[in-house]
């Protein structure tokens, strides 16, 4: 497995230090337990979104087992709303409307892989600022792809229906395997 660069180590218990990685150098991370620099890695696996890797430490000094995460480090990514105002793009409020939209009906760890791939699509546009209808877009996309019944539920949210016509056109559009539009101003 290649390395992840530029990459932050976390430790899992708090205050624990953040460390530059480069993948060429072996890191040591202070043990929680006795603030040791002399750990070793027990176990690698990846995280299952696919974004991170866990690595299980053992302190060669105390003795104390604790867990480290290695993430790549990614420049900002901003979310222009409609009102103008620009916030930080955050996966768990996109993963919290599809929770809220798929209630029921599909498995925690796919919605946790689907708002991965709404992040990593909004990445790859290059652009360091994106509007939040694209954000909405790309959820209504992966949730067609997940789920139909969670897919109409998000999109009567987030396209504002008013009534049963806007259910049926959305259903229709749905059947015809016609992507998703842009809601109503």
């Amino acid at each position: 497995m290649r390395p992840l660069t530029p990459v932050f180590r976390l430790a899992s218990c708090a205050g624990g230090p953040y460390r530059p990685h480069t993948g060429q150098e072996r890191v040591h991370v202070r043990c929680p337990s006795c603030a040791a620099d002399d750990d070793r890695v027990v176990d690698s696996r990846r995280v299952a979104a696919g974004d991170a890797v866990r690595r299980r430490r053992e302190c060669g000094t105390c003795g104390a087992r604790f867990t480290t995460f290695e993430r790549i480090e990614l420049p900002d990514l901003l979310v222009r709303k409609r009102s103008g105002d620009l916030t930080p793009f955050t996966r768990a409020k996109v993963l919290d409307g599809m929770a809220r939209a798929a209630k029921g009906r599909v498995p925690a760890e796919d919605l946790e892989q689907a708002a991965a791939r709404v992040e990593r699509a909004l990445r790859q546009t290059g652009e360091h600022e994106v509007s939040s209808e694209h954000v909405g877009l790309q959820v209504l996309v992966a949730l067609r792809e997940l789920d139909e019944v969670a897919y109409v539920r998000f999109a009567s949210v987030y396209k504002n229906f008013q009534g049963p016509e806007d259910f049926e056109q959305e259903l229709s559009r749905l059947r015809k395997d016609v992507p998703p539009k842009h809601p109503r101003a």
